[in-house]
Parts: structure tokens; C-alpha cells; sequence
């Protein structure tokens, strides 16, 4: 699900995502979030937004994808009075840890969560900047299920929806705010 119409803010937040052509190997159109929080109104925008989506759902844990969902998920859980879980690239988390291996175009990576941090029955929502395959997303998801939270939703500022990484999330729940 997308927000649909003529809401000011998307407008704003779609413009101050800038599109680098053949980066980082040829044929790639990378959509650079920098250049959103760079615009503080399009960057509370984007923040406000999630807000408004989630601050009524008890959500008890806002996992954000690193690195770009750390960028989101923080506010956004503080707004709502959740707690902020990161998920890390591998051996980027001190102490005992859970992992998850996913797939990716060129290989597989892990993601990875302290133990401990997310409790049987917690309402989660998964945070990243964007979707292209699903793979991230997908391993977010597994991981928070294994110890028993209920994903509620993932949310992306952007969905590549060519990529059909959608798909890839076997009926979970996407928000996202803008596609490119």
C-alpha cells in the first residue's frame, strides 16, 4: 500500500530523493535518500507520515534495517513509544545474537539481532529505506518471528516494484511512501 492522491508531503519527499544513474555498476538508477535528509520538511514529512500509520497499532519494536533503516526507525519509534531493535550486518552486534542467511543477487549475507531484544507476542514493524528484491526484508521478518513477535508491517520510503520484491514477502504487509 502506497498513500494515494495529492498529499503535499509525498510530492515534496518524492522530489528531494535524488536518482544517480549507473551507480554503482552500470544500469542501475540508485535512489539516494541523502539528499531527503538534506530538506528537514521532507525529511519530517517522511518521519510524520510513518507516525501517522503506526502510533494507534501497539507497536512495541520498530526494527530498522541497517544501515538506512536506522536513519527512520529511530524517530518513529520514539513518536510512538516503542523501542528501537537493530539489525545488523554480521559481527556488528556485541553479546549473544540470533541470525538469519538470505539470498542475494550475488551471493547470500546474514543479518543478525541480540538476544533478548524482541519478546514472544511483542507487535513489530520492520523499517528500511527500500524494496527491491525482498531478500532484507524477508530475513527481518524471519528473524522477529523466531522469537515469536508479530510483524505487523514493513514500511520503505521507496518500492523498486519491477524488482517484485513485494512478492517476495508472502503476504506481509508493505507501506511504502513513493516508487520509482
Amino acid at each position: 500500500m502506497a498513500i494515494e492522491g495529492g498529499d503535499e508531503r509525498i510530492k515534496r519527499i518524492s522530489t528531494s530523493i535524488r536518482v544517480i544513474p549507473n551507480f554503482p555498476k552500470p544500469g542501475i538508477k540508485f535512489q539516494d535518500i541523502t539528499t531527503l535528509l538534506l530538506d528537514p520538511q521532507a525529511f519530517k514529512d517522511t518521519i510524520d507520515l510513518f507516525v501517522e500509520r503506526y502510533k494507534n497499532q501497539n507497536i512495541s519494536v520498530v526494527a530498522g534495517v541497517e544501515a538506512r533503516g536506522f536513519i527512520f526507525g529511530p524517530p518513529i519509534a520514539l513518536a510512538i513509544g516503542a523501542k528501537f531493535v537493530p539489525l545488523r550486518k554480521p559481527k556488528k552486534l556485541p553479546g549473544e545474537v540470533i541470525s538469519e542467511e538470505y539470498t542475494l543477487e550475488y551471493g547470500t549475507d546474514r543479518m543478525e539481532m541480540h538476544v533478548g531484544a524482541v519478546h514472544a507476542g511483542e507487535r513489530a514493524i520492520v523499517i528500511d529505506d527500500l524494496i527491491a528484491t525482498g531478500g532484507t526484508l524477508c530475513a527481518a521478518i524471519k528473524l522477529l518471528e523466531r522469537v515469536g513477535a508479530k510483524v505487523v508491517e514493513c514500511a520503505c520510503v521507496i518500492e523498486l516494484p519491477e524488482l517484485k520484491g513485494r512478492e517476495r514477502l508472502e503476504g506481509k504487509p508493505l507501506f511504502i511512501l513513493v516508487e520509482a
